[in-house]
């Protein structure tokens, strides 16, 4: 096994500061939309991914992909919202196992109600503190990142890859 090509300061330096600028930015977005929205980040993404499709329903195992969660994890995190009245589980008329999730109109108005805020909180937090060239940096450098995360495995590289959520519209 070749010896480990560890860190220089610089590297050491930028790779700290991502971790904790992560860290803190996930806080503090989660934090200000559990207030102002009564919603979690999953509760977020899974009403933002189904408001974003033209029939506002994704099966089940699609949704669980997008959000990099298993199905299982899903699952438990769907039923607590449909109790909530924020989303419906159907059966998939193609495939009696699978289910698909349908967003209720209170999940409905429960997006476009929390959306506003959360928008304002992603620039205040981020966008608004960089500049044009390092939004532009940002963007290539995490589309690198997810490009060469879920590219397909090559010969002799036998991590696991995950596929690229396909996103129908903005995360945010």
């Amino acid at each position: 096994m070749d010896a480990p090509r560890w860190l220089d300061e610089r590297e050491e330096r930028a790779w700290r500061g991502y971790r904790r600028m992560r860290r803190l930015l996930d806080l503090e977005l989660a934090r200000e939309l559990a207030q102002d929205a009564g919603l979690s980040e999953p509760d977020y993404d899974v009403l933002s991914d189904l408001s974003e499709t033209p029939d506002q329903r994704l099966r089940l195992s699609e949704l669980a992909d997008r959000m990099l969660w298993s199905r299982s994890r899903l699952s438990h995190h769907l039923t607590r919202m449909q109790q909530r009245g924020l989303v419906t589980r159907e059966e998939c008329a193609s495939d009696g196992r699978g289910s698909v999730i349908a967003l209720t109109p209170a999940g409905r108005r429960a997006i476009e109600a929390a959306a506003p805020g959360h928008v304002a909180a992603v620039r205040r937090h981020l966008i608004d503190l960089l500049t044009p060239d390092e939004i532009e940096a940002l963007g290539a450098l995490t589309h690198r990142v997810v490009d060469h995360l879920t590219a397909p495995a090559r010969p002799g590289d036998d991590r696991p890859r995950r596929a690229a959520p396909t996103p129908a519209g903005p995360e945010l």
